[in-house]
């Protein structure tokens, strides 16, 4: 994730990590990004089930029943690895994990050994009552999907209605004091709504809204045409960094990210280093606090039948079971050539990445990405917008 609101206006500074020594069990969520130890935030994709039918679904779901979900009990046993491992987060997503009658018992159990809850949903199925039950458990946060404005939003989630549905879930979880946000994945089909969606965090006291960029997994793997190319993704970041800092400006600090292109950091600053090189070179930290994209590293994914990913795109690729060895067993067995070189990418990937001058901040970026487009994990991520020129040794 990559904090414009953070970065670009002045939300955090180093300090404010430096103060925490950088520690994830100490680090208020909105920092966690920046700790040292990189404990991986975990998604957990608790059922493949869905009530929607969206184009650019990671997980290619349906409204069907699908065998061999981890059961209760058995989540019960990977929580507590979790917990004890001291991975921070845990990410209840889908499918529509509302459709699993155990989230809240599970979401409970997490919380109650310490681990900070996490909703990613579509937000269709939540009513006064859940988000009451919501706020009782002490969820840190719920994350709604919202595709653009109601025509563009029902035409994503092939349902008729959908957006007023997912408006009241949100709005039910606002009123029953639940940190309530958007998740917004941008290609053509829905890039104009974006103007609509900051106005809309406005209109509704939306506190946070994260920018996805598409990342070709599932049912999204045909929309690779769909993308924007790299000049409208400079316009988009562009677009979204001047809307954070008018609402900054007004007195309106929402929390505003973009997620899963890295090359967003290094856009960032160069931005800043011409408009006010101080904060650029604060930036400049923080973003290698951050140290770019971390999958198989700061963050991971467990599907619905205990299959260890190393995120939630990268599905053709498994460390392991949770069925058979704790995740914790599996996360750091780096006999694993994979799980040891994910780890620190740095030396082998390829292209431009291996020259560039900010793969210390950015990672490598997205190499699930580069491996749908190129067949080769460690080729360039193609989503990278950077000039030759913007990437070049000094």
């Amino acid at each position: 994730m990559i904090g414009i609101s953070k970065l670009y206006c002045g939300a955090v500074e180093p300090g404010d990590v430096l103060r925490y020594r950088r520690e994830a069990k100490e680090l208020p969520s909105h920092l966690l990004q920046f700790s040292a130890d990189k404990r991986p935030v975990i998604v957990w994709n608790m059922t493949r089930r869905c009530n929607l039918k969206c184009i650019h679904c990671y997980s290619s779901s349906q409204n069907i029943h699908y065998p061999d979900e981890l059961t209760t009990e058995e989540a019960k046993t990977m929580i507590r690895d979790l917990a004890a491992f001291g991975a921070p987060v845990l990410l209840f997503s889908g499918g529509e994990p509302l459709m699993r009658p155990d989230l809240p018992e599970l979401a409970q159990y997490a919380v109650d050994r310490g681990m900070r809850a996490v909703i990613s949903t579509n937000g269709t199925l939540i009513t006064k009552e859940k988000a009451a039950r919501f706020r009782e458990i002490g969820l840190s946060y719920v994350g709604i999907s919202l595709d653009g404005t109601r025509a563009t939003h029902d035409f994503f989630r092939g349902v008729a209605g959908t957006f007023d549905r997912t408006m009241a879930g949100l709005r039910n979880c606002r009123e029953a004091g639940i940190k309530v946000g958007v998740r917004f994945t941008v290609n053509r089909h829905n890039a104009a709504d974006v103007p609509a969606i900051f106005a809309l965090l406005e209109e509704e006291e939306i506190p946070r809204c994260c920018f996805y960029h598409l990342v070709y997994a599932g049912r999204g793997s045909q929309l690779v045409a769909e993308d924007l190319d790299h000049a409208e993704t400079r316009r988009l970041i562009d677009l979204i960094m001047d809307r954070t800092r008018d609402l900054f400006d007004r007195g309106m600090k929402k929390e505003i990210l973009t997620v899963d292109n890295h090359a967003d950091g290094p856009y960032i600053y160069l931005r800043l280093l011409r408009e006010d090189p101080a904060r650029a070179a604060e930036v400049l930290e923080l973003l290698e606090m951050n140290e770019g994209n971390s999958s198989g590293h700061g963050i991971g994914c467990i599907s619905w039948d205990g299959e260890v990913h190393p995120d939630q795109f990268w599905r053709n690729v498994s460390f392991g079971n949770v069925r058979q060895r704790p995740f914790s067993a599996i996360w750091t067995d780096t006999t694993n050539e994979l799980v040891a070189r994910l780890k620190d990418k740095r030396p082998y990937v390829q292209g431009r990445c291996a020259a560039c001058r900010w793969l210390e901040v950015c990672g490598g970026n997205f190499r699930a990405r580069a491996e749908a487009v190129t067949g080769d994990i460690w080729s360039p991520d193609p989503a990278c917008y950077l000039t030759d020129e913007e990437i070049k040794q000094n």
